[in-house]
């Protein structure tokens, strides 16, 4: 029942800024205290983590987005956001969003091309 969809992915150049945002429905308990986050999986590569955020705000990125992407949630709303500044051609990847241990989105695109 519970399900996570994407949006937010596009063609972009480098240096430029997407903002992806996951949206949850269904119905999900204690929303706010469930580790949450984002991956990407590039052709050809397994799904690495990007970032996360757990209970009471704690985040974690990866080394190669610190500094240039941010996780987020808004509680009310049930979603879980990734802000991407300063895009390199590296990024391109498809995004997918995860709740918990097992939920996950169906991704979105993000192709980052001069």
């Amino acid at each position: 029942q519970v399900q996570l969809v994407e949006s937010g992915g596009g063609l972009i150049h480098p240096g430029g800024s997407l903002r992806l945002s996951c949206a949850a429905s269904g119905i999900i308990r204690a929303f706010s205290s469930l580790d949450m986050g984002w991956y990407r999986q590039a052709p050809g590569k397994q799904r690495e983590l990007v970032a996360t955020i757990g209970y009471g705000g704690s985040t974690n990125y990866a080394e190669s987005v610190k500094g240039r992407f941010t996780i987020s949630r808004a509680v009310a709303k049930k979603t879980i956001d990734l802000q991407m500044n300063s895009l390199k051609s590296e990024d391109t990847a498809v995004y997918y969003c995860k709740l918990g241990s097992n939920v996950w989105g169906q991704g979105t695109q993000v192709t980052v091309s001069s």
